[in-house]
């Protein structure tokens, strides 16, 4: 049991970072939208706090080697706690406009870039700590994540309607208090690997050269490049769906934010029997075709069955499959990824790669707005479908992602 106390720290504390998270999410698109009524400046609010993140958890990998992973992910999320507070105050005040919750949200993404970082560089250490294949920690990682999303995007809904999107906020700050008072409190501190700097000997490496060595790594690996690039484009559709699309179907269907709560919670309740699945029983899947399959059913179908306006009952019924679907993806994700990364790179390569996997996501709104604004909300559904379609096909087109199935020594 001890040796499975900083995992089960660290499950808990993403559980309520997490949870927090997809309220925030729901709420600062909701509160622009109804303010505006405007798709692009809920777009460019999303943009604002992505952009910040995207570049944040970049450059925060080589931090994250030197001064811990722990430490770091304290900081953040104690910080983060300040900064979201300042929205249910504004608001309290009536002070609350977009041009003063644009920084705020600016601020919000600096921070969580790290944390998020921080936080995913623990695991192949606890997965150590615990003596348990990595897609088993990475599975029951993705599954606590799927079901914090889930009871976040349920639990907003309500919450939003109940006592509005600017107060809701509130619960995102305690959520990222207790975040960190778990972390500090429950996870020990890894000790660091010895660096495996090219820097001359007798030279201590700067910033820039744990970056530039980061950031060698990942270049040269095929593999890495191929999940980047195609996980770039679906991020940049999956925001664009998320922070603009859906709303704007919701609002234009007649519906409040709990059903736009409920569409969310379906997707990422059914993940969680995907993820478990792949907890139990991951380091015997074949990879690469549970990865191609998942991506396929995750993608597409979301996107069409709202541009024919379709009834509820099948709209959930695609969401549930398509969430059932991408709980395989992440653990495999995970685990290819920590296989190919040495120690003492952990926190600078898995930050840059996943910081480059979300370099699209900032600009995911922005096309959202535009697309609704230029084509109408039917044809932009359709459009950025059929655009995850094909990304979701690079696998069975390029040779680099066969690697998918090799473990790396």
């Amino acid at each position: 049991m001890r040796r499975g106390r900083p995992f089960l720290a660290l499950a808990a504390a993403e559980t309520f970072s997490l949870s927090g998270t997809r309220l925030s999410t729901i709420a600062i698109p909701w509160l622009v939208l109804s303010a505006t009524g405007s798709p692009v400046l809920t777009g460019l609010t999303a943009m604002m706090e992505m952009l910040p993140y995207v570049a944040a958890k970049a450059l925060g990998g080589p931090l994250i080697d030197r001064v811990g992973a722990k430490r770091i992910a304290i900081i953040c999320d104690a910080a983060s706690v300040v900064v979201v507070g300042l929205v249910p105050l504004l608001d309290l005040l009536g002070l609350l406009t977009v041009p003063l919750l644009l920084p705020v949200v600016f601020a919000m993404g600096v921070l969580r870039g790290p944390s998020d970082a921080a936080k995913q560089a623990m695991v192949p250490d606890i997965a150590a700590l615990a003596d348990v294949p990595l897609e088993r920690v990475t599975g029951v990682a993705s599954a606590i994540e799927r079901l914090a999303s889930t009871g976040g995007a349920a639990g907003a809904g309500a919450l939003i309607g109940l006592i509005g999107p600017g107060q809701a906020l509130l619960v995102n700050a305690a959520t990222f208090a207790i975040a960190a008072l778990i972390v500090a409190a429950g996870i020990p501190r890894m000790r660091r690997a010895p660096a495996t700097s090219d820097v001359r000997p007798g030279k201590v490496s700067s910033y820039l050269d744990d970056l530039r060595e980061g950031w060698r790594f990942l270049r040269a690996d095929a593999v890495l490049v191929s999940i980047v690039a195609m996980v770039a484009v679906t991020n940049l559709l999956d925001q664009a769906y998320g922070a603009v699309l859906l709303p704007v179907w919701t609002r234009e269907s007649g519906h409040g934010p709990e059903l736009l709560g409920a569409m969310l919670a379906a997707f990422t309740g059914a993940s969680i029997a995907g993820a478990v699945i792949a907890a139990a029983i991951g380091e015997r899947m074949p990879r690469l075709m549970v990865y191609t399959v998942a991506f396929l059913l995750t993608g597409f179908p979301r996107f069409f069955v709202l541009s024919v306006d379709a009834p509820l009952g099948p709209v959930f019924i695609t969401l549930a499959i398509a969430g059932f679907a991408s709980g395989f993806l992440n653990p495999i994700l995970s685990a290819v990824i920590f296989e190919r990364i040495p120690k003492a790179l952990t926190g600078r390569v898995t930050a840059m790669s996943t910081a480059l996997c979300f370099a699209l996501i900032p600009f995911g709104g922005l096309v959202g707005g535009a697309l609704i604004s230029t084509i109408g909300l039917a044809a932009a559904l359709l459009v950025t479908g059929l655009a995850y379609l094909a990304a979701t096909l690079a696998p069975l087109a390029l040779k680099s992602f066969r690697g998918f199935d090799k473990a790396l020594a």
